[in-house]
């Protein structure tokens, strides 16, 4: 509008009618000015916090952030197991199989971790993991504080057995998170760790369904 201003100023001599018409003009760039200055101010704030967000936080959402919060005891949880199974296994399978769970999963759990940390979400604490399994969620298939404990207090043969029961289920639960992951999620990482998940405990549990003898 500014580069309007000038000329009507030098036809000031010119008919009533066209000062009157450039008046009109210069009135309604103000008030258009004015209307999306307010329309800006008034709508952004409302629309800015849903849309802009994802692109503010790194692409994430609700589900990445439940995703990551749900996997880490998760992920504790079987290396708690799979540190048992070092100790108490006595088939190598199965010793070869917990060393496999833990020198995958310590990692996720560190990238989780920090996926959190810059998000500004909570990392749930090292205790979290007797928690999430009080909470009944079947598809999580946590091990309960019992399951545990009867868990640690068997040794040989029977652990193996016991293992790989609880493992299978505690991997079945890992699915069932990843694949709400896969649906649900927006970040592209925790997606790809999810695709991750799927494939390599599938993978194992129809390797420990053999072990059994059932698969």
């Amino acid at each position: 509008m500014t580069a309007r201003r000038p000329s009507s100023r030098t036809r000031t001599v010119a008919a009533p009618a066209f000062a009157v018409a450039a008046a009109l003009v210069l009135a309604a760039c103000g008030t258009d000015g004015g209307d999306a200055g307010h329309t800006g101010h008034g709508s952004a704030p409302a629309a800015s916090p849903s849309a802009s967000a994802p692109a503010e936080q790194g692409g994430h959402n609700a589900a990445d952030v439940a995703f990551a919060q749900g996997m880490i005891p998760h992920h504790r949880q079987a290396v708690d197991m799979a540190d048992m199974a070092a100790e108490r296994a006595s088939s190598k399978e199965v010793k070869e199989l917990a060393a496999a769970i833990k020198k995958a999963q310590d990692p996720e759990i560190r990238t989780l971790s920090g996926w959190l940390t810059s998000w500004g979400e909570q990392v749930p604490g090292e205790d979290a993991s007797a928690d999430h399994s009080g909470h009944g969620d079947g598809t999580a298939g946590m091990m309960t504080e019992q399951e545990m404990d009867q868990l640690e207090k068997s040794s040989g043969k029977a652990f193996d057995t016991a293992f790989l029961k609880l493992m299978i289920k505690h991997h079945e639960g890992a699915v069932a998170m990843a694949k709400t992951e896969q649906a649900k999620g927006s970040y592209p990482p925790a997606k790809k760790m999810a695709d991750g998940i799927i494939a390599s405990q599938s993978a194992e549990i129809t390797r420990m369904k053999q072990l059994l003898g059932t698969g």
